[in-house]
């Protein structure tokens, strides 16, 4: 055989294992995009647009953050938040043969065995919920099970990373919030904390948690990657770390899927592979509708660039093949995958305190 024939089989080989293995992605912002469609036409923009690359990508677990938009804060946020939310519920209802959105871990496991890819709704920022922490309860009814309390920035509950400078721990309402949460079975995210609300909350948590979208500050030092210690202590709390993929979160000049499997290698490392696994932060398709549509502009800290075949879903099935032609193991590259995550949720996702 020669080299060129064993380079064409091996990639084969990946690519059918990918897609045999459970996929999960903890964070993709396309509903924004959805959103910004009328509501009758926003089940058929996912199926047209967004399905297609999710199936390409071997998508079995879709994590859908709830992301408010600067002109929407603060006044408007919870009102943008409902509209996103119901958002979610349109698109499952227009594409019901192909997704769900899953509430408990049995509805994941459900709807993986139909074939369909399972969609999970989270908050990124907690705007929406200002100090009335009780709006948790509302916001679990119409399906949250995941919550960051900040992004980037300041909230009522919580500091972010772009805050560390003020270390800045949870207020008031965020340790209330964190117990609220707990008992209703919204899974805590610790993506876009400040470094000490990450620490503050992982003194607090009594259960599980995630970081749905970071990376390791050992391979590029950046306010949104987690530390070796906070590595371990998410892991210690029986949690998984989805590992990002955007560009500067990376590295600083070398945005390569090699240069993302070193963060995935080194959380590996670290905690084991059973808790890692993938939060991409897709956002290449997200930016570049914005600019089409001549809306605000992202942040000055959001990154631009992308890594080069990761700048959607479709390119998911490179992280496989890169961590096989490193020597992982197919048990171990399946863990990273979706099974870290795919576990977790259906063990906890949606499971009140007093069932536990």
């Amino acid at each position: 055989m020669t080299e060129a024939v064993a380079l064409h089989h091996d990639a084969l080989h990946h690519d059918a294992m990918h897609h045999d293995a459970v996929v999960a992605d903890a964070h993709n912002d396309l509903l924004m995009l959805c959103s910004r469609y009328p509501a009758a036409r926003q089940a058929a923009y996912f199926r047209s647009v967004w399905l297609p690359q999710l199936r390409a990508g071997g998508v079995d677990l879709q994590v859908l953050p709830v992301f408010l938009e600067p002109e929407f804060r603060p006044e408007g946020a919870l009102r943008q938040a409902l509209r996103m939310i119901e958002t979610a519920w349109r698109v499952e209802a227009g594409n019901r043969d192909a997704v769900r959105l899953c509430l408990t871990g049995d509805d994941i496991r459900e709807t993986l065995a139909d074939g369909r890819i399972a969609l999970v709704l989270a908050l990124e920022g907690c705007e929406a919920v200002g100090l009335d922490v009780g709006l948790f309860e509302t916001l679990h009814r119409l399906g949250v099970r995941m919550a960051s309390f900040t992004h980037f920035g300041r909230t009522m509950l919580a500091d972010g990373s772009a805050e560390d400078d003020t270390g800045g721990r949870l207020t008031s309402a965020g340790v209330d919030a964190v117990a609220v949460c707990e008992e209703l079975g919204i899974m805590l995210d610790v993506s876009h904390l400040g470094a000490t609300s990450t620490d503050h909350l992982l003194e607090l948590a009594t259960r599980p948690l995630v970081a749905s979208h970071s990376s390791a500050f050992a391979v590029r030092a950046h306010h949104r990657n987690l530390t070796d210690a906070r590595l371990r202590a998410i892991a210690d709390a029986g949690g998984v770390v989805g590992i990002n993929v955007l560009a500067q979160f990376v590295d600083e000049h070398e945005h390569t899927v090699a240069r993302v499997a070193d963060h995935i290698e080194h959380a590996a490392d670290v905690v084991g592979v059973a808790h890692v696994g993938l939060g991409p932060d897709f956002i290449k398709e997200v930016s570049d509708s914005l600019r089409r549509a001549d809306e605000r502009s992202w942040d000055d800290r959001t990154a631009r660039e992308f890594v080069p075949g990761l700048e959607g879903p479709a390119g998911l099935p490179r992280i496989t093949a890169e961590l096989r032609h490193r020597g992982w193991a197919e048990p171990d590259v399946r863990q990273v995958l979706g099974l870290s995550f795919h576990d977790l949720f259906l063990k906890e996702l949606g499971v009140p305190g007093a069932a536990r």
